[in-house]
């Protein structure tokens, strides 16, 4: 009897499990197991491969956070972040931490956009034009600053981030063609330029992800998020294609290079830095009834601290003697009507000196009564720097 219990038992638990159910379903038959019972069929393996993504079968609703968009977008998000805020904080200083957009007010925008004239690549007439015209200065400024507020406001909160994106690349590029061949350690607008033209780049193709304003227009009506003007202008899943990335990408580092070279020599050399030293040229340069006068125009040098002109010599090229001198005491108090400035950064007096700032072009005259030139010698016309640099430009005398 025990034998038996133990049978059924060892029949109930172990054997039945594993034998086919038409055998196990037969009561009291357990001594069968070893014989001839057939395995238990297993379903045939199926494999299916996903659907190559294209244009008719790619999801269209940036709620799908999942797809390899979606997951872009989400490893991008500092970038969207930190761009943001690097535009909107231009706006916020000359608005509500400064008045910067004051025409008269120390610190003028505009002052600090007549910096970047000098060396611009490209946008130089454009800029020139503008200094030309104090109105437009003033009205290109205004809009330039708002533009920079609605693009890093949009990027923050991800909305219509594609078209932000686009927005921010031309802004990095004026920004880079502008005043990338400024920086006096770092090449500081140089790398501000290309870094921001990159990470906008990246930012069109990824969109704004999960934690945009897009996405959450998108989940409320995904009508919206189906059409392609939004996946193409807001986010969500667009089929880019790789060539078109990689055409982008290659352009924005032929840019990267190219200004690299030009501005500071930075592929194949020589390496230069127009930021350090200050550099004056001088032109128009004459002397008739002991009235000297010229034109200066600052090209290089530090953007935030001026050239200070302490000496204005008339020089005999033949012998090197001083014909005529005019001391800092003089430069430093020169009255207004012996400068004509031509653009907003301003040439003036500094009371020990004349103040040149970089881009600063004006016409100076001077009084330099007992001059003692000799007629049949060229003379010339020496500028000194606070520093002890000089510069040298042929003068015209009026014998």
């Amino acid at each position: 009897m025990a034998g038996l219990r133990l049978g059924l038992l060892f029949d109930t638990i172990v054997v039945r499990s594993f034998m086919h159910p038409a055998i196990a379903s037969l009561p009291g038959r357990w001594f069968w197991w070893p014989l001839n019972v057939p395995a238990r069929p297993r379903p045939p393996r199926t494999t299916t491969r996903k659907p190559a993504l294209t244009e008719a079968n790619i999801p269209t609703s940036p709620a799908k956070d999942r797809s390899p968009i979606g997951s872009a977008a989400l490893i991008a998000l500092p970038i969207r972040l930190v761009m943001g805020w690097a535009f909107f904080s231009a706006f916020w200083r000359r608005t509500a931490l400064k008045d910067a957009l004051d025409p008269d007010a120390a610190g003028y925008v505009g002052e600090k956009f007549n910096h970047f004239l000098p060396n611009a690549l490209i946008v130089k007439p454009a800029i020139e034009h503008l200094l030309a015209h104090p109105g437009q200065l003033h009205a290109a400024m205004v809009l330039f600053t708002v533009a920079e507020g609605v693009v890093g406001l949009f990027l923050l909160v991800g909305l219509c981030t594609r078209a932000m994106s686009l927005a921010a690349i031309g802004l990095s590029l004026g920004i880079l063609l502008g005043s990338g061949w400024l920086g006096t350690t770092c090449l500081d607008e140089w790398q501000i330029g290309v870094l921001s033209s990159a990470c906008a780049f990246v930012l069109l193709l990824t969109g704004g992800g999960r934690y945009s304003l897009d996405h959450a227009l998108a989940r409320r009506r995904p009508a919206l998020a189906r059409s392609k003007w939004f996946a193409r202008l807001a986010s969500g899943e667009w089929a880019v294609p790789a060539k078109a990335a990689l055409a982008g990408s290659l352009a924005i580092l032929l840019v990267d290079l190219a200004t690299n070279q030009i501005f500071h020599g930075g592929v194949y050399g020589p390496l230069h830095n127009k930021s350090v030293r200050p550099k004056i040229e001088i032109s128009d340069a004459r002397i008739a009834d002991n009235i000297l006068q010229f034109s200066v125009y600052r090209t290089e040098g530090v953007d935030v601290y001026g050239s200070f002109l302490v000496e204005a010599a008339v020089v005999d090229t033949q012998t090197g003697a001083a014909a005529a001198t005019v001391l800092a005491n003089q430069l430093g108090h020169l009255p207004a009507q012996a400068i004509r400035n031509t653009y907003v950064a301003k040439v003036k007096p500094a009371g020990r000196s004349l103040l040149v700032p970089l881009g600063a072009k004006a016409q100076v005259t001077l009084d330099v009564r007992g001059a003692q030139l000799e007629p049949r010698h060229p003379h010339a016309l020496v500028l000194t720097d606070i520093s002890g640099a000089q510069w040298k430009a042929p003068l015209k005398t009026d014998s």
